[in-house]
């Protein structure tokens, strides 16, 4: 892995913003485990895209209450951290793009971050 892509305590939080429904999280992340890429990682057990639920920073509960976590599970994974985080934005975008044409109205606003667990 090239530098910065150290895996341990790091993972990808996808938020959607309040105009988001506990369907569109639930959509998302099934786009996201069928990503091309992706899929291949979850199918390997390298890689884990869960809902959890989600805080701000005085511990309320903001919007549907969810956010998605795509976890690296192997710092042995065949993609940098970098990487994923990159593929897991252009996916998000591609859902929202889809939703936009499948569905009346904009779809939620949206926030691919890295997130550095260990402090």
């Amino acid at each position: 892995m090239a530098d910065g892509d150290q895996v341990a305590g790091r993972v990808v939080r996808v938020r959607l913003d309040e105009s988001a429904t506990e369907s569109d999280i639930g959509a998302l992340r099934r786009w996201l485990e069928r990503e091309q890429g992706l899929d291949e990682l979850v199918r390997a057990g390298r890689l884990r895209i869960q809902e959890r639920r989600r805080t701000d920073e005085t511990g309320a509960p903001m919007g549907v209450g969810m956010e998605i976590v795509v976890a690296l599970v192997s710092a042995a994974a065949t993609v940098g951290f970098n990487q994923l985080l990159a593929q897991v934005g252009r996916a998000v975008e591609a859902w929202r793009e889809n939703r936009r044409e499948v569905e009346d109205g904009d779809p939620p606003e949206s926030s691919v971050d890295p997130v550095d667990l260990d402090g």
